[in-house]
């Protein structure tokens, strides 16, 4: 029975790093475990996700439709599936990965009124884990990071800013994201202390605790 553990959050909560610090710690416990990372980049089915975040539909998030856009996906992450880690994840390997189907919750959620949360998010669950049948996480860690921090820290990183990382579409993503975390269970992992974001170590320390019972 394979362990599956999600970790998402806004950008620039350290998804990646946390991640692989995750990965590391377990293969030098001597578990077999795999790391994965989505949009799967670069890859035939991951092309209508980089055209939506370069602005190709849009500039606006709000351009292309969340059901739509979750659907890019939700095609990328299958096709991953099949091709790279069903072998390894029905084999007992604890799977990692950097953002999942909890992207979608957070970022096409934010495109909606709260009347609509509800059904999206039962539309989501139906999409990607009944009629596509991907994993559904065993846990989701939600790194959570204030929207004026993790915009400082996506302005301190230099590069193109994609379609998502504005302060109006971020402020609404966390929302989005508080509000799936209670509904899905997720388990928030606070990431700045007095203002400040805690030390990567301290953030490791936090995730290594939660997931304590599921790695026995």
């Amino acid at each position: 029975m394979s362990l599956f553990i999600a970790i998402d959050g806004l950008d620039g909560s350290g998804k990646k790093t946390q991640s692989e610090i995750l990965y590391d710690s377990l293969i030098s416990a001597g578990k077999k475990a795999m790391l994965l990372s989505f949009p799967n980049y670069g890859t035939p089915a991951c092309a209508p996700v980089e055209e939506y975040l370069g602005g190709a539909y849009g500039s606006d998030p709000e351009s292309v439709n969340c059901y739509a856009a979750s659907s890019f996906y939700a095609v990328d992450r299958y096709s991953s599936y099949k091709l790279s880690w069903e072998k390894e994840y029905k084999s007992g390997t604890v799977m990692i990965s950097n953002r999942y189907t909890t992207a979608n919750a957070i970022h096409q959620l934010a495109k909606l009124p709260e009347n609509r949360r509800d059904e999206f998010l039962d539309w989501l669950y139906d999409l990607e884990f009944v009629r596509l049948g991907l994993p559904v996480p065993d846990v989701t860690l939600f790194l959570d990071v204030p929207t004026e921090i993790s915009l400082s820290l996506i302005e301190k990183r230099g590069e193109k800013k994609d379609i998502h990382e504005t302060a109006e579409h971020l402020a609404k993503a966390r929302e989005a994201a508080l509000y799936t975390a209670e509904k899905w269970n997720w388990k928030r992992i606070e990431c700045v202390s007095e203002g400040k974001l805690l030390p990567i170590e301290c953030i490791s320390e936090k995730i290594a605790e939660v997931l304590k019972s599921y790695l026995g």
